[in-house]
């Protein structure tokens, strides 16, 4: 019988990696082994390509079948209500930029909700559906803001699929322990020996376990173990030290200030100036009171600054940097370290018994002022000083945007995540109506979701009068986010009235008023969603 002779009966490449390769360059400027230039090379090479395939397939040895992976473990949280499961899927299902960018239009943004969805149905502990998890897992993998309360709601399973899809590996990476469980706290054993044997991210989770139970146990293993520790694993081991840091920490973190890393000096000195009563802040509060003093020679008494003429090894046992950055001068930068440290509470005895806010008021005498209110709201951030941060943030209403000490709003929204969330918010609202929206964007996120009545007001009536003025609405297009997300729903009821189109000035943009128009409708379309969500997520009362 004769048969028609075709390329796959000239010899083959000696191997896989020749053909890969001839295909990378490309048939005009290699062909395959055997065959002739031409239109017919090609075809030629995906012959020689699939009979390869099949001489390799049949080449394999039969392996022994590998051992069927284990059921997931069970999830004991009570499902999800059928509504809010759905819900979760059209969360899920949206995508950013799946309108095609441009104009959002007055539909929600859905995807900005999952955050909060996820963090109610965490509160009311649901345990997430089967069928929902590789689109949850998908989402956390390109969102890492996501990704803590997401793998919590998630539960055990979603470390059971993490590893079969290596897309899904970082849920192994931020879960602590990757799934194995860290020992029951009375477990004094188990304990010893899961921090001999566990995995560095199994360890820091049992640290972190332990300090918010047991604080002088987590110490005490650490303490056990800390000369044998690689230096980046004791920075790691040491922060996790804030939680529950108190005085009993002191002598540990003493010897951690003559580590051989200058990073664990750092972050214990940080952390010892941290303790008001430690002998190192004691230490600080000698250093700085040495460098500001009241100058009472004047008409009115005024702060006077001598930064230090050096840094010493002290000091520098002590976790002041020594070298200053590129553009600070070396004695503004240690005077700046010193005060930062030093224990708020040993102002008001070295400068005359004056209150916090009464220093705050002092003139600064030789442009020291803003070095040295700089360096007291960073301590008083650090000490969680709510006295100090009063101080410094002064009245909302003051006609400077800036309050006395604050030198910016990065500064300003630290202080005054120091205070409660009810003072926090009169603060803001405040601000808000003095300063409107366009300095308070910082400050906003530092308020408690949903915005409490008087920043939800304050923020209502701030985007009514840009738009009565006229003013670009696409500059407001961030704070209108946030209200989407953070504005108490029972306020949509406040909004109706600006749903209209209204009159243009003669000086408006052109079409500023459809837009606006347009924005306050998806701000009340989210915020109706928002309750709704709630709802799903609200079990019916037997």
């Amino acid at each position: 019988m004769s048969r028609t002779t075709t390329a796959v009966d000239a010899p083959l490449p000696d191997s896989w990696e020749e053909l890969v390769t001839t295909a990378l360059l490309g048939t005009d400027r290699r062909t395959p082994a055997g065959s002739a230039p031409g239109p017919d090379a090609p075809s030629a090479l995906l012959d020689a390509a699939a009979v390869a395939t099949v001489r390799r397939r049949a080449g394999l040895r039969p392996a022994p079948a590998a051992e069927r992976p284990r059921p997931a473990p069970e999830d004991p949280r009570p499902p999800l209500p059928s509504a809010a499961a759905r819900r979760l899927t059209m969360l899920l299902a949206d995508r950013p930029g799946a309108a095609g960018g441009g104009r959002r239009g007055a539909a929600p943004d859905l995807i900005e909700l999952l955050p909060q969805w996820l963090a109610a149905a965490n509160a009311r502990g649901f345990a997430a559906p089967p069928a929902a998890l590789p689109a949850l897992l998908d989402a956390a993998r390109g969102r890492t803001d996501l990704r803590p309360a997401a793998l919590r709601f998630a539960g055990p399973r979603a470390l059971w699929l993490a590893r079969f899809n290596p897309d899904w590996r970082f849920a192994l990476r931020s879960t602590p322990g990757g799934g194995t469980s860290v020992p029951r706290l009375h477990d004094t054993e188990g304990i010893r020996r899961f921090w001999q044997e566990g995995l560095f991210a199994e360890r820091v989770a049992l640290l972190t376990a332990l300090r918010s139970r047991k604080p002088a146990t987590a110490r005490e293993l650490l303490a056990e173990s800390w000369a044998t520790e690689r230096a980046e694993d004791r920075l790691m081991f040491l922060d996790s030290l804030r939680t529950g840091l108190g005085p009993d920490d002191e002598p540990f973190l003493e010897q951690a200030l003559a580590d051989r890393s200058r990073n664990v000096r750092a972050t214990a000195a940080e952390l010892l100036s941290a303790l008001p009563g430690s002998a190192l802040a004691e230490r600080m509060a000698v250093r700085a009171g040495s460098c500001v003093a009241v100058d009472h020679t004047r008409d009115t008494p005024t702060i006077a600054v001598e930064a230090p003429h050096e840094c010493d090894a002290g000091m520098e046992r002590d976790g002041v940097v020594a070298r200053a950055p590129a553009g600070r001068g070396e004695r503004s930068w240690w005077l700046g370290q010193l005060v930062e440290a030093a224990p708020l509470g040993s102002w008001s005895r070295r400068l005359g018994g004056r209150t916090p806010r009464e220093i705050v008021a002092l003139p600064v005498a030789d442009d020291w002022q803003g070095e040295l209110h700089a360096a007291w709201c960073r301590a008083a951030v650090r000490q969680r000083d709510a006295a100090w941060s009063r101080a410094l943030l002064g009245e909302p209403s003051a006609p400077e945007a800036g309050g006395p000490g604050a030198v910016s709003l990065a500064e300003r929204a630290k202080l005054l995540g120091t205070l409660g969330a009810a003072e926090r918010a009169e603060w803001v609202a405040g601000f808000i109506e003095t300063h409107g929206l366009s300095e308070a964007f910082q400050l906003l996120g530092v308020c408690a979701v949903p915005w409490a009545a008087p920043v939800g007001r304050a923020v209502v009536d701030a985007l009514d009068i840009a738009r009565d003025a006229g003013s670009y609405p696409w500059s407001f297009s961030g704070v209108m986010g946030l209200a989407e997300r953070c504005l108490d729903p029972s306020e949509a009821g406040r909004l109706d009235a600006l749903l209209a189109i209204p009159d243009e000035p003669e000086n408006a943009s052109p079409g500023a008023g459809g837009y606006w128009s347009e924005a306050f409708q998806r701000l009340v379309t989210t915020l109706h969603l928002r309750a709704t969500i709630l709802t799903e997520l609200t079990p019916p009362t037997p």
